[in-house]
């Protein structure tokens, strides 16, 4: 081998590793033997704290499934919403599941996976104000006091859709929540799913929920650009889960059963 030739091949080997392609996050927490994922535990019914503070939820169900097909150890890494993203490019999280919807713009930063549910933004407001407001334009005025979670599509819907209402977004979907319960606020704009178990739970009788969906949204699990190895291999886990009935059996355990409400808080 030539002294030139070698000097080639160093370069390239150099090259390829400046472009950033080594080990995926599968294959990287294969290695570790445990898989790190970044949620805010907030959003009932996908991840939240239970009693005892340990996070649970449909997603976290479904992480639970995918560490358990890696043979590694699932460790959930708490976090605020704004920070999600932040942290998967720094390395600290090998993939974020915190429900997720994949938009354009977040998928200009992201790879993500195939959709593993389909949801929509919807409104809680007052009774009192039910027959006044039916739709989220007749929130459309600067007469009413909107709240959302920040960070959120329901925050970037109520800012394009609603831009006339006066709008505050929290860290959390139960401070918007309290707002309305506490005549600070008209309306809360967050995931059908969160709302349809908020207006029971948080509600006690005070709260509408306008359950029709006015976007359509999908979530994903959310990995670093250009990892595509781990794109592969979740959605082919996804794909398997589906057929084989795991999916259907965690669905309907946080969806269809309610059970689970008297473990938390």
């Amino acid at each position: 081998m030539t002294k030139g030739y070698l000097a080639l091949l160093l370069g390239v080997v150099v090259c390829l590793q400046a472009c950033g392609l080594q080990a995926g996050a599968i294959d990287e927490a294969v290695r570790r033997g445990s898989l790190k994922v970044g949620t805010n535990p907030t959003y009932m019914p996908f991840q939240m704290t239970d009693r005892q503070g340990r996070v649970v939820g449909f997603e976290i169900d479904l992480l639970h499934e995918m560490s358990k097909a890696l043979g590694v150890r699932l460790e959930i890494l708490p976090s605020g919403y704004p920070q999600l993203i932040p942290d998967l490019l720094a390395g600290k999280i090998d993939l974020i599941a915190s429900g997720m919807t994949l938009t354009p713009e977040r998928n200009l930063r992201l790879n993500f996976s195939d959709p593993f549910i389909v949801v929509g933004q919807t409104m809680l407001i007052p009774q009192a104000l039910g027959g006044t407001v039916e739709s989220f334009e007749d929130l459309n005025d600067a007469g009413y006091r909107i709240r959302v979670k920040a960070g959120t599509t329901g925050e970037i819907v109520a800012k394009k859709l609603i831009g006339n209402a006066q709008l505050v977004s929290y860290a959390t979907e139960e401070e918007g929540v309290r707002d309305v319960l506490d005549g600070k606020a008209d309306a809360f704009i967050h995931d059908a799913p969160y709302n349809l178990v908020a207006v029971n739970r948080l509600g006690a009788g005070k709260l509408l929920c306008l359950d029709q969906p006015f976007t359509y949204e999908r979530l994903a699990f959310g990995l670093k650009k250009g990892d595509h190895d781990s794109l592969n291999w979740i959605n082919h886990f996804l794909h398997q889960i589906a057929e084989d009935g795991t999916y259907d059996r965690i669905h309907d355990k946080w969806f269809k059963d309610t059970a689970w409400l008297a473990d938390l808080d």
